[in-house]
């Protein structure tokens, strides 16, 4: 558990799957394009459901004034195996620019530091220039993988960037301790 300013980051547990469901919906709801699923498909989802989509992922919540209002998958990167990837990051409307999303990245980062791994992945859309920005600000830095959008064509949108975070110890970044 980590406290940064007002917002407390804490790992999701199985019996925290009404968080993660209630969250996952929020975010098919307000950002279809940015999910991969459909909001009716994951809402009919039993107890059962979403506990099993919880043990293939790492989850953590953001959690400010005793209410969720953000989250972030991680797994591993599927080509290396010293690598986790981020899988998803979701912040509530009334919450974003209020610092949540660089919370939760940075204990993403920590979490996956802590797991073994070197370096840590985030795929972000090319011609998402403030998703760029952040991951850029972050310390993430862009690579050669591109891949077309979750859920589009190839031919559909330019597609996403691999960006890489090192996750050795650095004095020189300041971002993680």
């Amino acid at each position: 558990m980590k406290v940064m300013a007002d917002i407390e980051v804490r790992v999701l547990g199985e019996a925290d799957w009404q968080v993660y469901r209630d969250l996952r919906l929020a975010a098919l709801r307000e950002s279809p394009g940015a999910v991969v699923a459909a909001d009716e498909e994951q809402s009919r989802d039993d107890e059962q459901g979403w506990r099993e989509r919880m043990r293939s992922i790492r989850l953590l919540v953001a959690d400010r004034a005793g209410e969720a209002v953000g989250i972030i998958g991680l797994g591993v990167h599927a080509r290396d195996e010293q690598a986790g990837e981020i899988l998803g990051v979701w912040v509530a409307p009334q919450a974003r620019r209020s610092r949540v999303a660089w919370d939760l990245v940075r204990a993403g980062a920590e979490h996956s530091r802590a797991q073994g791994h070197r370096r840590l992945y985030f795929w972000v859309g090319s011609d998402n220039g403030s998703a760029v920005a952040f991951a850029s600000a972050f310390g993430f830095r862009p690579t050669s993988d591109r891949r077309p959008a979750r859920g589009t064509d190839a031919g559909d949108s330019p597609g996403e960037v691999a960006m890489v975070l090192s996750l050795s110890v650095d004095p020189g970044n300041p971002r993680l301790p």
